[in-house]
């Protein structure tokens, strides 16, 4: 970079250039020597028009003094130390009690960890089987803990190679089977070797396993296929050593839907999981506070933090994102003090985060799926904020016929909605409608759908549709009804 106070040496250059045709040598010794002329603080210098700063300068900027010390204590998965657990004293108990056999060398029982979003389900899973890794290290023992995320996963197939994955990193090998073109089969085959020659007990831990539903509704569940083929997987001598499997989920009905099979293999031990109230969101907080500096907090901080998340449904991930935020946001403006005007910005712009930023920068198919979606709920004279799939999908039909543009599968749509969930948008769970009709998925709106249509219409090729809100409203009703009845 060359700063404008060095246009005389730029000349220079086109000067030697100019007068040295004949000797291509002069040439570059020009160059060179300009270029040695140029010191690193000369490609840094202010001009009366403005300021140049180099990368390095911007990066070696310290900006201030951050108002934390300990930013990683307020990242929502960090593995904290059991004294900074609130409010979890009964299901930390239960956990204890069912893992540990694992350190007497006996099988323990396999778990239903259950309750909303952000209530502890995998913190205190993840506390407990840090402890476990340690002690039974410490007696010769491999435990090992292959913990993955359901969410984003789609298939069986794609289900038992991430937990093949995982198993790889842990131990620091090959996964050993490519993602595609080999059966599933294969890949449990690869999982078992894996742990068999490396671990003595493991316990699979699958968060969010509700979601794991596959790519057709009508089959049995991929979640009902991975918790029969897991749990009896010792019985059958596939995995030589002790297995469990602790499955994580939001929905408390969630042991309705699952295979009989599946259900008499998992045969779980149940910990439930309640919302925190405003006290020990405040308590969680507190045991969080070192995260700043002593002096960087305001006394009010804390408690509306608290009071905000306690609004949301006593979500300590929510409360903890937004203790993080406030202080990110006083270190964006170079404050020394976090107060409540941070928190309360902070809170304005998750809000905004969580619906409207998102849905800004949705693929045209997606905002086509939500919107659908939220029409129902919407305009609903019969199940309220709840949006059957099979309904939904036949209204995201009608939409894209009106707006004339490409229609997706039901799958793809199903997919698009289930999406959203990440982003605490909407939630999901998979109902039954009885014996002989089929599964479907379910989605309930966490905000305003309305909100959410007129944020969606305002991109200019869906505003079109704004204007037929009577005859949508009618189509809705109608596509409820004739689920109902069937």
């Amino acid at each position: 970079m060359v700063s404008r106070d060095q246009d005389g040496a730029d000349q220079s250059i086109l000067d030697e250039e100019a007068s040295s045709t004949a000797d291509g040598q002069q040439i570059e010794s020009g160059r060179q020597n300009t270029a040695g002329d140029t010191s690193p603080n000369q490609e840094r210098e202010s001009t009366d028009e403005g300021t140049q700063r180099s990368i390095r300068d911007m990066l070696d900027d310290e900006g201030g003094t951050s108002v934390f010390v300990n930013r990683d204590l307020v990242e929502p998965d960090t593995i904290i130390d059991e004294e900074r657990i609130v409010g979890r004293d009964d299901q930390l108990e239960s956990v204890v009690s069912f893992l540990k056999p694992t350190l007497q060398g006996n099988r323990p029982p396999n778990m239903l960890l259950y309750g909303p979003a952000g209530t502890g389900k995998s913190l205190i899973i993840g506390a407990v089987t840090q402890q476990i890794i340690e002690l039974c290290q410490s007696q010769g023992e491999r435990f090992g803990v292959v913990d993955i995320n359901c969410q984003p996963i789609n298939t069986l197939d794609q289900a038992v190679y991430e937990l093949v994955q995982t198993v790889a990193q842990d131990i620091g090998t090959e996964v050993g089977v490519p993602e595609t073109g080999v059966s599933t089969k294969r890949k449990y085959r690869r999982l078992y070797e894996l742990i068999n020659e490396h671990y003595d007990s493991v316990i699979f831990i699958l968060d969010e396993i509700d979601l794991l539903v596959g790519r057709n509704e009508n089959e049995e569940p991929a979640y009902s296929k991975l918790l029969y083929q897991l749990s009896r997987a010792s019985n059958t001598n596939e995995i030589e050593g002790r297995v469990s499997v602790a499955a994580l989920t939001n929905d408390p009905k969630f042991m309705e839907d699952i295979d009989g099979r599946a259900e008499s293999s998992f045969n779980p031990r149940d910990v439930y999981f309640p919302d925190y109230d405003a006290n020990q969101l405040r308590e969680i907080l507190g045991n969080r506070r070192d995260a700043f500096r002593q002096d960087a907090l305001k006394d009010d901080v804390i408690p509306l933090v608290a009071a905000f998340a306690a609004q949301s449904h006593g979500d300590a991930r929510k409360a903890i994102d937004l203790f993080r935020g406030a202080g990110d946001l006083a270190d964006e403006r170079g404050d020394e003090l976090v107060t409540e005007d941070h928190v309360r910005e902070s809170q304005e712009e998750i809000d905004k985060d969580r619906s409207l930023k998102l849905v800004e920068g949705l693929t045209t198919q997606k905002k086509i799926s939500l919107y659908a979606t939220a029409a129902v709920a919407y305009h609903s004279s019969l199940t309220g904020s709840s949006v059957p799939s099979p309904v939904g999908f036949k209204v995201y039909q009608w939409v894209t016929n009106e707006l004339d543009a490409d229609q997706m599968t039901r799958e793809t749509y199903v997919k698009y909605v289930k999406e959203l969930s990440t982003y605490g948008l909407i939630s999901t769970s998979r109902k039954s409608r009885g014996r002989g009709g089929g599964m479907y998925m379910e989605f309930t709106f966490t905000g305003d759908p309305e909100a959410m249509m007129t944020r969606i219409v305002d991109d200019t090729r869906l505003e079109g549709i704004a204007q037929q809100e009577e005859l949508l409203s009618s189509v809705v009703n109608a596509q409820l009804k004739e689920f109902h009845e069937e």
